[in-house]
């Protein structure tokens, strides 16, 4: 606890909110979909966000909760990626790309819940 920079699932979801960012910039529909456009964005950053926030706090209870936060945005980011691609903002390629990188995320952050659920 208390150095989430070293966690492997925080930099795996940082860098997947950077390639959000990227998506969303590269891609004119997105662009021109401010409200869309954002609120990927914030389901993504919320993930690396949770993480670093639960693995900074006391309590292996506090932890947990803000793991479980994070997950139910890998949820949230996979839907917006499923949608996106469905109304033409998206390449089924990268949609594809994103959304499995999401989905190892979410079930690493499954395998860091179950562990702090372990611990005292």
């Amino acid at each position: 606890m208390g150095n989430f920079k070293k966690l492997r699932v925080w930099q795996l979801s940082k860098n997947l909110a950077v390639r959000i960012y990227q998506v969303t910039d590269e891609h004119t529909k997105f662009k021109q979909d401010f409200r869309f456009r954002d609120q990927i964005r914030a389901a993504a950053v919320s993930v690396p966000s949770n993480t670093a926030e639960g693995d900074e706090l006391d309590t292996n209870k506090q932890s947990i909760r803000h793991f479980y936060i994070a997950k139910g945005s890998t949820a949230e980011v996979i839907t917006q990626l499923i949608i996106a691609q469905e109304i033409g903002y998206l390449p089924p390629k990268i949609t594809e790309e994103l959304i499995k990188e999401y989905e190892h995320v979410s079930h690493m952050l499954a395998k860091l819940i179950a562990a702090r659920s372990k611990t005292p």
